[in-house]
């Protein structure tokens, strides 16, 4: 059996270059948990991830069962804030989140309440009634590879906001985007990968 793997079925999207491009992304399915706050800090983003992974495995081995299989794929978010420079001055309490594991294509939203409700009859986590399905097509996008910390985004997010976005006549048009293509729990800060995402429009 092969298994469908995101990262390689959509390369362009999961490893750009270390220099901005522009991508078209297409409507994908997600798990999605919604929160605020410092992720570092805030106790509602970790039960947040402990209840995405365990409804992503629950889905991935209910599909496995029926004969198709995937790789989970990389830990996701969009972020948001009422004042953008609370990204490039890192005031992490003033951040709102959408955690997002991405879905293969014959996933349901209705196999998303099964494998729900399938966690919920074996174990009691506190951010799993909030995990819902969400289709989201974010079009028109720059993206960018970043190496190290996450700390160190300021520079480029400066770069992209205020530089690249004007000199070609572009504006936001969605959430900041991040996928962690490292985990930073088994990887060296300066070896972090992360992929900056910004969907974009003409101004």
């Amino acid at each position: 059996m092969d298994k469908f793997d995101p990262k390689r079925a959509y390369r362009e999207l999961y490893a750009p270059p270390a220099e901005f491009v522009l991508v078209d992304v297409p409507e994908f399915l997600y798990l999605a948990v919604d929160g605020h706050g410092d992720p570092n800090t805030a106790t509602e983003y970790a039960a947040a991830l402990e209840a995405l992974y365990a409804v992503a495995y629950a889905i991935k081995f209910a599909s496995k069962r029926a004969g198709r299989d995937f790789v989970v794929g990389p830990l996701e978010g969009l972020w948001r804030a009422d004042d953008e420079t609370a990204f490039t001055g890192r005031r992490k309490h003033e951040w709102s989140w959408t955690m997002l594991l991405v879905q293969p294509e014959w996933i349901s939203p209705a196999d998303v309440a099964d494998a729900v409700a399938a966690v919920g009859a074996k174990k009691a986590l506190p951010s799993l009634e909030f995990v819902r399905p969400l289709r989201y097509a974010e079009g028109r996008s720059v993206q960018i590879l970043h190496h190290g910390p996450y700390d160190d985004e300021a520079p480029t997010l400066a770069r992209l906001h205020h530089e690249y976005m004007p000199e070609h006549g572009l504006t936001f048009d969605g959430d900041h985007h991040e996928i962690y293509l490292t985990d930073p729990r088994r990887t060296a800060h300066d070896k972090l990968r992360t992929v900056l995402r910004q969907p974009v429009r003409p101004v």
